[in-house]
């Protein structure tokens, strides 16, 4: 310190200032290198403070390897050799999927003459059955979450009843905006929310949380004034998140687990917001690890920062409000939580509804006014919808309705009873395994598992994916994840069985699994430039509309 003050004194500081008096251009230039530097070194102190100095660096790598290969493949001979590589992988998939099936023509015109109704039902039914994962047996890791044959069957009564609703007209169905409503007040009551509380249906999870972000990101802008809003969510948080970030072109900063817990770093989340964020997010229960947040302590720190708080509650749904009276360790993750602006509750999960309905929360009505749209200048009336969809499927919500009515609190309890049993006893067994363990404290119905080396995890996969097990594949760490539904409890023993002998196989030839969900897994979690990962991403979602 000493040299450098030395340094300093010597610095003939009234020759510069006049040097950059007499010459303007230079001092704008020097202005703004110093403008640059400042906010740079603003940046890297705030992730250092977040990530630490070693997991800072580290991204900071991955940064720079990233433009490094990007730079690369732009090179004429590099770049035709990686996407070469890259479009056969993506062709690989659309071959995969676009199976021709023996006797079954493709329909890629509207028919001339209309078909038959029994002729158009058989071909629904045969491709209902096509080859797949057996998800009727509780194959599936989540997926389907089943309420049994006979709430099937009236769920699909309420469907047909409802076909052509459409909760945009409120004026032509006004049963089914009470249905709506009702279904909203179900919800709200699980999750502890008084008279003030309120919320709207939606078309998922995702919309849920897209349209939280939203209501959050306006509120900002009209209340307290921001203008370039950021959100700050657990690295955990559903991918949603990113999307909404992506879609309102706003900051979200990703903070740590703990590497035992996989609970989010709670202080690190404090160090990173700042007078610009308009949201922080917890979750009950995670995707990846089924692990519960923090939520009280992210409570105090949205009432303490003036922020807004989500709980995304989307796989936790029917389960966590259930937990203490099933006889588990309570997960307080609703209104009674100092701090919490909106929380969002899948209902055709654990709430055994048809697909297509989720609930999201808030605390009070302006809140909720934040996400509307409206336009009283349209030609074509005064508009105004609740979510980003302009007409809903009332057949969904009616189904919603039937599903929560028929199952009761003692319905729900007792599947709460079930499912969160399957889980433990799966955990357990997972447990005496020694080639494997439970990654973070699962709260829920999901349990995530790893293995030491030399036992590749995704070698594991694949053997279970013979076996007929289909597992979600996770990374940062590398591990599979089940979430037990319904449909898992009868074949826990069974999954152990084949979990237990898919190890030893791995174990006794690791190396021949090198290839295979190994090779892609690891190939896709440690290579530095995302693009690559990204277009064969895109490439499998073009699959899917492959006729």
């Amino acid at each position: 310190m000493t040299q450098v003050m030395s340094t300093l004194a010597k610095v003939d500081w009234q020759r510069m200032a006049a040097y950059t008096v007499n010459n303007p251009k230079q001092a704008f230039i020097n202005a703004a290198i110093a403008y640059v530097l400042f906010r740079q070194t603003l940046k890297m102190v705030k992730k250092v403070s977040i990530y630490g100095l070693r997991s800072t660096l580290s991204l900071l790598w991955k940064q720079i390897a990233g433009v490094l290969v990007r730079h690369i493949r732009r090179a004429p001979g590099t770049g035709i050799v990686v996407q070469r590589n890259i479009s056969k992988i993506v062709k690989d998939i659309e071959d995969s999927m676009n199976v021709a099936v023996p006797g079954e023509s493709k329909y890629l015109t509207v028919p001339e003459q209309g078909m038959s109704d029994d002729e158009i039902l058989a071909i629904l039914k045969r491709r209902q059955n096509e080859a797949g994962i057996d998800w009727k047996s509780g194959r599936a890791s989540g997926a389907v979450y089943h309420g049994g044959e006979e709430l099937v069957r009236l769920t699909n009564e309420a469907y047909a009843m409802y076909n052509l609703t459409n909760p945009l007209h409120p004026g032509v169905f006004p049963g089914l905006r009470r249905i709506e409503a009702e279904v909203v007040r179900m919800v709200l009551d699980l999750y502890n929310g008084d008279s003030e509380c309120c919320g709207t249906t939606t078309s998922g999870g995702t919309e849920s949380i897209i349209m939280a972000v939203r209501s959050h990101v306006v509120w900002g802008r009209e209340i307290r004034g921001i203008n370039n809003a950021n959100i700050v969510v657990p690295v955990t948080a559903h991918a949603a998140f990113d999307k909404a970030a992506e879609y309102f072109g706003i900051g979200i900063t990703h903070i740590p687990v703990d590497p035992h817990t996989q609970k989010v770093d709670v202080n690190a989340m404090r160090r990173a917001i700042d007078s610009d964020t308009v949201l922080i997010v917890g979750s009950s229960a995670t995707f990846p690890h089924g692990v519960a947040d923090d939520l009280a302590a992210l409570g105090k720190m949205a009432i303490k920062y003036k922020v807004g708080f989500h709980i995304d509650s989307c796989l936790g749904s029917f389960i966590m409000p259930f937990l203490k009276e099933a006889g588990f360790p309570e997960v307080v993750c609703d209104f009674r939580l100092p701090g919490v602006t909106s929380i969002s509750c899948d209902t055709h999960k654990y709430g055994f509804a048809p697909k297509g309905t989720s609930v999201v929360m808030y605390y009070n009505k302006q809140m909720r006014h934040y996400q509307y749209f409206t336009i009283s200048t349209w030609p074509g009336g005064i508009y105004a919808s609740p979510t980003i969809a302009g007409s809903r499927s009332g057949a969904v919500i009616a189904g919603c309705w039937a599903a929560m009515t028929k199952m009761g609190r003692n319905g729900y309890l007792q599947q709460c009873k079930d499912i969160v049993n399957c889980r433990i006893e799966i955990q357990k067994g997972i447990e005496q395994i020694p080639e494997l363990y439970v990654v973070g404290e699962p709260s829920s119905t999901v349990v995530a598992f790893s293995s030491h080396e030399p036992v590749g995890i995704f070698g594991i996969m694949d053997e279970m994916k013979k076996r007929g097990w289909d597992l979600s594949p996770l990374q940062y760490p590398s591990a599979l994840h089940l979430a037990c539904t319904r449909l898992t409890v009868p074949v826990a023993g069974e999954f152990l069985r084949d979990l237990s002998d898919s190890v030893a196989q791995v174990k006794a030839n690791p190396e021949s699994y090198n290839k295979g969900s190994q090779a892609i897994y690891g190939f896709a979690s440690t290579v530095p430039d995302t693009t690559i990962i990204d277009e064969v991403a895109q490439g499998f979602i073009d699959a899917l509309y492959a006729a």
